[in-house]
């Protein structure tokens, strides 16, 4: 049976979103992963376009805000910004809430390059840190 991971972001629009993608992409046969933040805003394109970078396409993603999962129950709740994890210190549907924090690319500034460099070292940033975690719980190899 897949576990079901929520990653938690406060616009929902660059890391929860990768986190989901990648989870979803590199380990779809041990997770269901969801994201959402503490308040919706749109997928942020540059995000979209590092994924694509890497073979996974988030594009029919939408934001999606937390109350959209009230009731329902995680295997790990993962907030990824201090924002989302100090306004959800107890997700009630989560047996187990973890932080992993990670800058938001979005706030970058500089040419597109910059940008985008700071997108992908997030990106990247955020499989690494996954798969750590992941493995620390002894759920992928």
């Amino acid at each position: 049976m897949k576990k079901r991971v929520l990653f938690l972001c406060t616009a929902n629009s660059c890391r929860s979103q990768m986190a989901e993608g990648i989870t979803n992409h590199f380990w779809n046969d041990q997770f269901e992963a969801y994201s959402a933040g503490t308040q919706a805003s749109y997928v942020n394109p540059t995000a979209i376009s590092v994924m694509k970078e890497i073979g996974i396409d988030i594009s029919k993603h939408r934001s999606k805000n937390l109350s959209e999962f009230d009731g329902q129950s995680f295997d790990y709740v993962i907030t990824l910004c201090g924002d989302a994890n100090e306004t959800c210190p107890l997700y009630i549907g989560g047996t187990k809430k973890t932080h992993i924090g990670f800058d938001d690319p979005a706030q970058a500034a500089g040419t597109k390059d910059e940008i985008l460099r700071e997108f992908r070292r997030v990106r990247d940033e955020i499989k690494e840190k996954l798969t750590a975690f992941f493995r620390s719980e002894k759920i992928i190899n």
